[in-house]
């Protein structure tokens, strides 16, 4: 029987302090300023779920403090973001 080992995969270093190859998280952070209702519409929009899921999600973050709400490429997460904060919302987009 032959098995086949892989060697771990190493982070890339960038010049600009980033890490190739990692995807980027958009965190939405609860403020208690908005009702469920509220960002339940704006997930819908960001992130194109149900109103149930958003439901769902914003009872994650109520809860948790904060979720992260979408996973992918840096410009994505940031035009999500940028969704999320047309109502006032708190996010962050990080690595």
């Amino acid at each position: 029987m032959v098995t086949a080992t892989r060697k771990p995969i190493k982070k890339k270093d960038t010049t600009d302090g980033t890490t190739r190859g990692l995807p980027w998280n958009t965190i939405l952070f609860n403020c208690n300023c908005h009702s469920f209702d509220d960002v339940a519409r704006q997930l819908m929009k960001a992130i194109r779920v149900s109103y149930e899921r958003g439901m769902a999600i914003a009872d994650v973050v109520h809860h948790s403090g904060m979720a992260v709400v979408y996973t992918g490429h840096r410009e994505r997460c940031e035009a999500v973001a940028m969704v999320l904060e047309q109502i006032g919302l708190l996010t962050k987009v990080s690595q």
